[in-house]
């Protein structure tokens, strides 16, 4: 097999120390790479890159397909952007992979059978990134849920259970609330679970769900959520494992694959020689199993394992009743370097199964599109903020071929027949539908905002209302 050639990426803070013990054991264990060196984070930020990166910085990750980073600083203040995010979306890594496992008795744990693995979307949700201010009171943020993103997501995560002999995937919502978003994502995972029979498949709504993975973790096997969840349920049960700074992630596309560590730059202890590099590690052998040095990452990780049974730990693990002594990155390293072609004796030895996994999504079918109304967003702020007021004034401002159906704020209905206690502020949402008929004609849409605003209300912004086969694509109010 031809020498693989990654793209490297130090980072910041600790980035740089935990990378330098990283390549040290790769090439210690004989994988077969080479590295190309890229600069981002923090330097890179300071030159005036937005995101992060250079543009010529693209073209070897681009050309390479794996890319091997560490944590970067992104700095504080607006204007900047989320590299990891950047990443994530440029190069279409749609899938997290986040193994967590308990190592206990050798790193403290309150859950020594813990043995999960976090699927998460990571390209669409509320890290999209789309935010405006309205009004002078609120703020927005556009949660995106698509369902080509859900299906191969889920897929992946059924595809990924069968690969490594897991018996079930759980899906983690919060549909009840959010019911087409969140909701879609629930459908598409019962429908792609009647493909994998050979496989147990459960939903849970997130608030007690994330609940029980913190109580108990061992309960789960394979998670697969939103963005967001992810982010969040990974961060539990790696921490609830015994450390965030031994977890490594995955992130996969069809083409591309980028490999990190789950925690950040830790600029407060950069330099001092106490950073754990264990997480960086655990990611690089994701990548060898991912390029099909399989065998090489097995002996990693268990060299790894060996010196974790050896009782040398960095400060961040170290517990006196469990611990022979407290390392720093370099003894660390040398330690797991040491320990190369030895497997755990209490500890399981890891073996891997070589090479990817691929998932292929269907065309979902058309549906029929109509449009039923639109929703119209004011920014009003008169005196009292009386909502009868403001719908006899809309009604008053519409012409013959609309009729104001509700007015809520803050999502709660104010008009008609509001209550007096719901507090107010300036953004108010104003649904129109057609005085005749189920359907009406975009234009008229147009003419609904010109009459408004000749009454003197300011539109912010509005959202049409569309049927998809008869269903309603929007969240229904009061009465509705």
């Amino acid at each position: 097999m031809p020498t693989t050639r990654i793209t490297v990426a130090a980072g910041d803070g600790i980035g740089p120390e935990i990378m330098e013990s990283t390549l040290r054991i790769l090439d210690a264990a004989g994988a077969d790479l080479a590295y190309d060196h890229v600069e981002v984070g923090e330097k890179v930020y300071e030159q005036g890159h937005t995101s992060g990166i250079a543009p010529e910085s693209w073209d070897t990750i681009r050309r390479n397909r794996v890319l091997l980073k560490a944590p970067i600083t992104t700095p504080l203040g607006g204007g900047y952007k989320s590299l990891n995010v950047t990443l994530r979306k440029s190069l279409n890594l749609f899938a997290n992979v986040r193994p967590t496992k308990s190592y206990a008795p050798y790193v403290s744990s309150p859950h020594p059978g813990m043995n999960l693995v976090v699927v998460r979307e990571n390209e669409e949700d509320l890290y999209a990134g789309i935010e405006h201010q309205q009004t002078q009171e609120v703020t927005q943020v556009l949660k995106l849920i698509t369902r080509p993103g859900c299906e191969r997501i889920v897929r992946y995560a059924f595809e990924y259970a069968r690969a490594y002999g897991r018996r079930r995937v759980t899906c983690m919502t919060k549909d009840n609330i959010m019911k087409i978003t969140d909701g879609l994502f629930h459908r598409v995972f019962e429908e792609v679970a009647a493909d994998y029979p050979d496989l147990e498949s459960d939903h849970q709504i997130i608030d007690i769900g994330a609940a029980r993975l913190a109580a108990q973790p061992e309960q789960f096997d394979v998670i697969v959520t939103t963005n967001l969840y992810g982010d969040i349920l990974s961060d539990i049960a790696a921490q609830i494992a015994g450390s965030v700074g031994l977890a490594g992630s995955a992130n996969i596309g069809e083409t591309m694959a980028m490999f990190e560590a789950v925690h950040g730059s830790a600029p407060d202890i950069a330099g001092k020689d106490v950073a754990n590099p264990s997480g960086l590690l655990l990611a690089a052998t994701q990548l060898l199993v991912h390029i099909g040095q399989a065998e090489i990452a097995e002996s990693i990780k268990n060299a790894w394992l060996c010196t974790l049974e050896s009782g040398l730990h960095t400060p961040d693990i170290y517990r006196p009743q469990l611990s022979e002594r407290e390392v720093g990155t370099r003894a660390f390293t040398d330690a797991v370097i040491e320990h190369l072609g030895r497997e755990p004796r209490q500890l399981t030895p890891v073996h891997y199964r070589e090479g990817g996994i691929s998932v292929q999504v269907a065309e979902a079918p058309r549906r029929a599109k109509q449009l039923r109304g639109v929703d119209v967003f004011l920014d009003w702020d008169a005196d009292g903020r009386d909502p009868d007021e403001l719908g006899r004034g809309l009604e008053a401002a519409i012409g013959a071929a609309w009729r104001l159906k509700m007015i809520t704020n803050r999502g709660v209905k104010v008009y008609p027949e509001g209550l007096p206690e719901t507090f107010r502020t300036d953004h108010w949402r104003c649904r129109f539908v057609p005085a005749e008929g189920d359907t009406v004609p975009f234009g008229a849409v147009l003419d609904l905002q010109r009459d408004v605003d000749r009454a003197g209300f300011e539109v912010i912004k509005t959202e049409n209302l569309y049927l998809f086969d008869g269903e309603a694509g929007y969240s229904l109010g009061q009465g509705e």
